[in-house]
């Protein structure tokens, strides 16, 4: 049902800049999914790819893992799925779109078990079950209308009392808890994943307004012309660069295990606010699909929780080992460590050999 504060029906906006919400074709709806599922699969092919060039170039230990050309081959898939995610906004709800995001944690699960080797857990069997059953449910019952998105039609949404209110409220509680962060040293993964949140809401919007733009300029309503859509522009990029900064010292602070089931759940609960409040997408929804469709998203939050939960850690080097020719204050340049396929292999091998030189040379 829609008001009277419905912006196509706004006096605000005139007839030639009025822009219609028609119900998305079924071609274009599904297009939108499919696009995001291939592209959250490239993430997950690409991430594993990346995984394993870090294994080997661990295990070999002479290169830097950036001169290996599979991990730029993984960084590539993983530039190629964002782009998939990026066009997906342009076609269907926001609200849909970010949930969709545990398919790249279901790949990520079947691609390390059948190319990396892992071991297959029965929580594994049954998180990504219920992932699967919550990815269906929310493809099923999520808000199958999609304003076309235009310049006109976001200035609209941006002077709209309900988002500044919900503005106001996002930046007073970003800077309490930027405050606790900072000058109060509070390093809890709960603050941290909170200020990654409050960002990506910002994120998921401005990606879905220059998307949302660059589809209808494709199609010939030239929308890059107007200010608003390089303001959006500048949005989306500063607001992905300090998600990812704090999201890295997440990385850095907690283990992935924790950080990835905490961040998927808070960036799909930010997305989804985004999509009600910014982009009024539940509006007109009936509240059973609203029930069904947050009951798909808390299938999907425990799947995802259940898949990360304790996933085995990559074996790395010993830290407490120091390579002979990196020994702080000293520089050789002749090699001392023995081949890894040699019987006497390690440091403390190595340093009986010199031992064993030693009183041979004195006998």
């Amino acid at each position: 049902m829609a008001n009277s504060s419905s912006p196509h029906e706004a006096p605000l906006l005139n007839s030639a800049h009025r822009t219609e919400i028609l119900e998305n074709p079924l071609q274009i709806y599904l297009l939108g999914i499919i696009i995001s599922i291939c592209g959250n699969v490239l993430i997950s092919i690409s991430l594993n790819i990346q995984k394993y060039a870090h294994v080997r170039q661990s295990q070999r230990g002479s290169k830097p893992y950036y001169t290996s050309l599979m991990w730029w081959c993984g960084v590539i898939l993983m530039g190629i799925g964002e782009l998939g995610n990026f066009a997906a906004y342009g076609f269907a709800p926001a609200s849909l779109i970010a949930p969709l995001g545990c398919v790249s944690v279901i790949a990520s699960a079947v691609i390390s078990v059948i190319f990396l080797k892992e071991t297959l857990r029965a929580s594994d069997i049954v998180g990504g079950t219920l992932a699967i059953t919550g990815t269906y449910l929310l493809v099923t019952f999520a808000p199958h209308t999609s304003t076309h998105i235009t310049a006109h039609l976001v200035q609209y949404y941006i002077i709209s009392w309900h988002f500044l209110l919900y503005f106001f409220i996002e930046v007073v509680i970003f800077c309490i808890l930027l405050y606790l962060y900072k000058r109060k040293n509070v390093k809890h993964i709960v603050i941290v994943m909170l200020l990654v949140a409050l960002l990506a809401s910002l994120t998921v919007i401005s990606v879905k307004a220059v998307s949302g733009m660059i589809t209808e300029s494709i199609k010939g309503q030239l929308q890059l012309i107007y200010p608003i859509f390089y303001v959006m522009l500048v949005v989306m990029i500063a607001s992905c660069a300090f998600q990812i900064k704090f999201l890295n010292q997440a990385m850095k602070m907690f283990d992935a295990t924790e950080v990835v089931p905490i961040n998927f759940v808070f960036f799909t609960a930010s997305a989804i606010i985004a999509g009600i409040v910014f982009y009024q997408e539940f509006e007109g929804l009936a509240l059973l699909n609203i029930l069904m469709f947050l009951f798909g998203c808390l299938l999907s939050f425990l799947g995802v929780f259940l898949i990360a939960r304790n996933r085995p850690k990559i074996k790395q080097q010993d830290r407490n080992f120091i390579a002979m020719d990196r020994i702080p204050g000293r520089r050789n340049t002749v090699k001392v460590q023995p081949e890894a396929k040699t019987l006497t292999y390690g440091s403390l091998a190595a340093k009986l050999m010199c031992n064993r030189a030693g009183q041979t040379d004195d006998s």
